[in-house]
């Protein structure tokens, strides 16, 4: 049988945007694996093989930064999107800064995060 679910992993310490983006990517057909902190972020992600990975600025202990830029260091794990959201009025440098391939502005509206991860599962 063959697996069609497409994988997202969201690393974010805030409950509440887990739990409402949980909800609606898994309408959308996606498997959702959720992280409040990033602690051992390679095994985490190596061990799940994610399309995309939705990362917030401010996820303990490291943050989205340092945890960002250790999974593009990573050989086996730097070609998966990363798409960098955060309510920091400087998130486009703090993306670029990261190494994310985009990011989303919180608060966001639940159509902006469907067209985010559209538009980078396309260019990946």
């Amino acid at each position: 049988m063959q697996k069609t679910n497409k994988k997202i992993i969201i690393f974010d310490d805030d409950e509440d945007i887990l739990s409402i983006c949980t909800y609606i990517l898994e309408e959308q057909g996606w498997e959702v694996n959720t992280f409040t902190d990033c602690n051992d972020i390679v095994a985490k992600v190596r061990s799940i093989q994610p399309d995309v990975i939705l990362m917030d600025n401010w996820i303990p202990d490291s943050g989205g930064i340092i945890a960002t830029q250790t999974l593009k260091k990573d050989e086996e794990l730097k070609h998966i999107p990363v798409v960098y959201f955060s309510a920091n009025s400087d998130i486009q440098l703090l993306a670029d800064h990261a190494g994310a391939e985009t990011y989303l502005a919180k608060p966001f509206d639940l159509d902006e995060l469907e067209k985010v991860i559209s538009a980078v599962m396309v260019s990946h």
